[in-house]
């Protein structure tokens, strides 16, 4: 087992992001972190690695005083150490794509926990500094929200790690960097467990 097989090719990448707002035309990205994923040789998967950035707003970008109130980012604080949408993505692709050459995968997707949102930003910011070489599925992603329904019972990230036995600090939330390690180990234990109840592999119809 490997894991192009498991996901029809694809190189699923754990993605979260913080932002300015709802839009991802119209408000700043402020900070992005992603985990890639390994598969081992008796088919359980894990995390491989994370890079993490934040991110100086687009020149014009709007600013929502909510959103910044909540997650508590101050996009214009010097010592944030943050780098361009431009910097930010090309480094990340790159990881990316070294990680589908060695897994023999033809395409990215998106894993997140309501993975639309996260998916947005991300296009819309390659979009934005004109990247041509995106490795994600242009819409195609995987939502931890719906599996985590579908497994756990639970939605919001917080509650379906405690009912997966995965730690979650409340007060950590809203950052990039933790939320996409939370998300990356609960989606790798849908996956296994998936795997330990014998759905995967799947039975051989003949």
């Amino acid at each position: 087992m490997c894991l192009k097989e498991r996901f029809r090719g694809y190189y699923p990448v754990v993605i979260d992001v913080e932002t300015a707002g709802f839009n991802p035309k119209t408000d700043a990205l402020l900070e992005m972190a992603a985990s890639t994923l390994k598969m081992d040789p008796d088919g359980w998967l894990s995390i491989d690695q994370t890079i993490h950035f934040h991110v100086e707003p687009f020149e014009g970008a709007n600013i929502e005083k909510a959103a910044i109130d909540f997650n508590g980012i101050d996009p214009f604080n010097p010592l944030r150490g943050a780098v361009s949408e431009y910097d930010a993505l090309h480094e990340t692709f790159k990881v990316i794509r070294k990680g589908m050459k060695a897994e023999g995968c033809n395409r990215a997707i998106v894993v997140a926990h309501n993975a639309a949102f996260d998916h947005g930003f991300l296009m819309a910011a390659s979009e934005r500094v004109s990247l041509k070489r995106n490795p994600f599925h242009p819409f195609a992603t995987f939502d931890t929200a719906t599996l985590a329904g579908l497994a756990l019972g639970q939605t919001v990230l917080a509650k379906a790690c405690q009912s997966a036995a995965i730690p979650f600090d409340n007060s950590e939330a809203h950052s990039a960097l933790y939320d996409t390690e939370r998300t990356a180990e609960l989606f790798c234990y849908i996956v296994n467990k998936w795997k330990s109840l014998g759905g995967w592999p799947l039975t051989d119809s003949e």
